[in-house]
């Protein structure tokens, strides 16, 4: 075998010699473990199989459980919602006529619906730019308002300042149905202020019944919920800027506000663009906020099962659970939810500064 490796040839270079040396390594070690086993290329034992599961192979013990479950509760119900996507199953069929494989028909029917199928697609591209402009005004006021209020709480000088956090930290510890609930019955046409409001100085406010009101009041409340949350985040991260940065800017004669555009600002935009986008996406898919608080109304005759305030995953929500139950049309939908989030982020993850200048903050 040695001269077959060509260990012996002289017409073999000494980079060839040292690659058949490690092979024949590599065969003899190999060989040994296998004597030393005992096994001679047979199968181990039941009993060794288990032990091997509980030493070299914990790993994949381990990582079994996990896989498992991602399986059964996410990639499944993901399969069926996409196979669903391209039937024609609905609440109307069932026993032997469950479906018909109808290809891309529902996607035809959702987004560039004709006649009867109109009215639905004017729904998905009204609803869609709602659940936009939603996310947008979601995000980014409460985290303008959140850092605001992060930096006011961690200026120098302010007093009490573990007080001022739980004070507004207790809106977390609430359920957060159970705030969105109470916030619907107070702002309702007969909830107290409108009482009040109607008392006092003879008029009332449509807070939820009507549809432009009732959108900046869903954004309103979202903030009341959501500010805490963004404040605890740049609270801890206001707390970890070197103040070395703050007193080279001061000697070079910064005032607070090119201190804040220049170094505070910039780093937070760093450090949470990924929490950022997260959110962002997050409020794409909000149920909680606008079924608890106004359940998508007022009425909006021209949309398909459908309100004012109604998300898309709110409205996907609305034709699996009502009379027709459209799975087929809320599968296409949730493929449709699933890609604008997909896009969104990957386009946004692709121009934040934590992937772009990560070298700057090192």
């Amino acid at each position: 075998m040695i001269l077959e490796l060509g260990l012996h040839d002289p017409k073999v270079t000494p980079e060839e010699h040292r690659k058949n040396h490690s092979r024949m390594q590599l065969f003899i070690t190999r060989f040994n473990d296998v004597n030393a086993n005992g096994y001679h290329g047979q199968a181990k034992p039941f009993a060794k199989q288990v032990q091997s599961l509980l030493n070299e192979g914990f790993s994949a013990t381990v990582l079994f459980l996990p896989v498992l479950f991602a399986t059964i509760l996410v990639i499944l119900p993901l399969m069926f919602t996409i196979f669903v996507a391209f039937t024609n199953f609905d609440g109307a069929h069932s026993g032997n006529n469950l479906f018909q494989w109808v290809g891309f028909d529902n996607f035809l029917t959702l987004f560039a619906g004709q006649g009867a199928n109109e009215m639905l697609s004017n729904t998905i591209w009204t609803l869609l730019g709602w659940t936009l402009v939603w996310a947008f005004f979601a995000t980014f006021l409460n985290y303008v308002l959140g850092m605001i209020l992060a930096l006011l709480i961690n200026k120098k000088g302010i007093k009490l300042k573990k007080l001022w956090r739980t004070v507004f930290v207790v809106t977390i510890a609430i359920p957060q149905f159970v705030s969105l609930l109470a916030m619907s019955k107070i702002l309702g046409d007969f909830g107290p202020i409108n009482i009040w409001l109607s008392e006092a100085f003879g008029f009332t406010i449509p807070f939820l019944s009507n549809g432009r009101i009732a959108k900046i009041t869903v954004i309103i409340v979202n903030c009341w919920v959501g500010v805490p949350y963004t404040m605890l985040i740049t609270s801890g991260i206001l707390m970890n800027i070197p103040e070395d940065l703050y007193e080279s800017a001061r000697i070079d004669g910064a005032g607070p506000f090119a201190q804040f555009t220049k170094i505070t600002l910039p780093y937070m935009l760093f450090v949470t663009g990924p929490y950022l986008i997260t959110q962002f996406i997050g409020n794409i898919n909000n149920f909680n906020v606008i079924y608890f608080l106004t359940g998508g109304m007022p009425n909006r005759l021209y949309l398909y099962n459908a309100n004012d305030t109604d998300l898309l995953i709110t409205w996907l929500y609305k034709i699996t659970t009502g009379s027709d139950n459209q799975y087929n049309i809320a599968s296409t939908l949730g493929i449709f939810i699933f890609i604008v989030c997909a896009f969104l982020s990957l386009i946004m993850y692709a121009r934040i500064g934590s992937t772009q200048r990560e070298e700057d903050f090192q």
